[in-house]
């Protein structure tokens, strides 16, 4: 109860003074990774938290479920693009699968002796990128719209891809000794087979009785911002009841429901993205917890060095070239190549990690997250003004 009165306290803070702290460039995440790391640091810390009790590891999915559901309903149309591919599939079917067995390579290498199953599950913590701590970017026009247009999908639906493979091979990792490879393949496919049924059945049911109910005039677009907040956790509880996969359940719902959403207009989705920011927040205060613990007993180089080889070369080169061909010059595969900066996926994927492998695989897979984000937002947070003003010098230039 504490610690949810020091984040709520927080975020009060926070947006009593987010305008003024933008101005020093300190971002959200960054202000509440801070506090997590003060507040929580110690054997006596002044906010107790324990991410090993159940219901820790139960709000830590919720929170995955409502940021998967947010993701499948904001990524934006782009209409003015519709004569050029933003290459997106590329993206997410082509550079993600890439970097994520580049990633795994590369930990076998530095990490010589290390089961394959958990290098796989630290290469899928790590890759997946987020956008919240240069969420700025895709707002400043200084950046050609495709480059922005081309992240914001891309960040909007890796995790959603990643959930599901993720959730496998940590199984595989806790199962190794009680269940077969092939029991574990076809326990996985049940879970993401029921879990499209729920996705579907719900959003083609919530689409119908939306549009009916608005076609009555018995709601609002304002009123129905409650039954679009509620759909994430349905799709979740739904799915966990029938034994199917709450994320992938949370993430078709929310790719069925889209339309209708946008549809029904009034800032539908409002609401549901204001608690998915509550909960980032949170979880951005949990990192800073993680980030105390982990880094008490001091980090080795090659738990940095596979940070910085994640944040750069395993992610810029099959970005770069996957999207070659498909309408980007130079530069702008280079800013999509090094602006995939990592967040609240990684870090959410971090402490399911912990909360459901043993001690010692947690913390390898949890001090390769903490590095690779903070670095991620000391680089990419530093580099994306730079990035955008290169951009409007470069636009500049090519009109005189």
């Amino acid at each position: 109860m504490l610690a949810l009165l020091v984040v709520l306290s927080l975020l009060f803070a926070w947006a009593l003074a987010a305008d003024r702290l933008a101005r020093w460039s300190i971002t959200a995440p960054l202000a509440f990774a801070i506090a997590g790391i003060v507040l929580t640091r110690g054997y006596d810390p002044a906010v107790p938290l324990d991410l090993e009790a159940h219901s820790a590891h139960r709000g830590v999915e919720l929170v995955l479920a409502v940021l998967l559901f947010v993701d499948a309903t904001e990524a934006k149309n782009y209409e003015v693009l519709k004569d050029r591919s933003v290459g997106e599939r590329r993206l997410l079917f082509l550079a993600l699968p890439v970097s994520v067995i580049l990633a795994t390579l590369a930990g076998a290498l530095l990490f010589p002796g290390t089961n394959w199953w958990l290098l796989g599950v630290t290469a899928l913590v790590v890759m997946p990128m987020d956008l919240a701590p240069i969420s700025m970017f895709l707002r400043d026009r200084r950046v050609p719209l495709r480059v922005r247009a081309a992240l914001n999908i891309e960040g909007g639906f890796n995790d959603g891809l990643i959930s599901p493979v993720f959730v496998f091979c940590v199984a595989n990792l806790v199962s190794a000794h009680s269940s077969s490879f092939t029991d574990l393949v076809v326990h996985a496919l049940k879970e993401a087979g029921l879990a499209v049924l729920v996705g579907i059945a719900l959003g083609y049911l919530a689409s119908q009785l939306v549009r009916r109910a608005l076609g009555a005039g018995w709601a609002s677009a304002e009123t129905l911002r409650l039954a679009s907040l509620a759909l994430p956790f349905m799709a979740y509880a739904a799915s966990v009841l029938i034994g199917g996969n709450g994320f992938v359940a949370a993430f078709v719902t929310g790719l069925c429901y889209a339309a209708t959403a946008h549809e029904v207009g009034g800032n539908n989705l409002e609401l549901v993205h204001d608690v998915a920011q509550v909960m980032a927040f949170a979880v951005w205060f949990t990192f800073g917890k993680l980030t105390a613990d982990e880094f008490e007993s001091g980090v080795g180089w090659e738990v940095v060095l596979y940070g910085l080889l994640a944040l750069t070369v395993l992610r810029f080169v099959p970005v770069y070239f996957s999207v070659a061909g498909m309408g980007f010059d130079r530069p702008e595969r280079c800013a999509l190549g090094w602006l995939g900066s990592r967040g609240v996926t990684s870090i959410v994927f971090g402490i399911l990690a912990v909360t459901q492998l043993s001690p010692e695989d947690g913390t390898f897979v949890v001090n390769a997250m903490s590095v690779t984000v903070l670095l991620s937002v000391v680089l990419h947070g530093v580099s994306v003004v730079p990035v955008a003003r290169w951009f409007e010098r470069r636009a500049t230039r090519s009109t005189t």
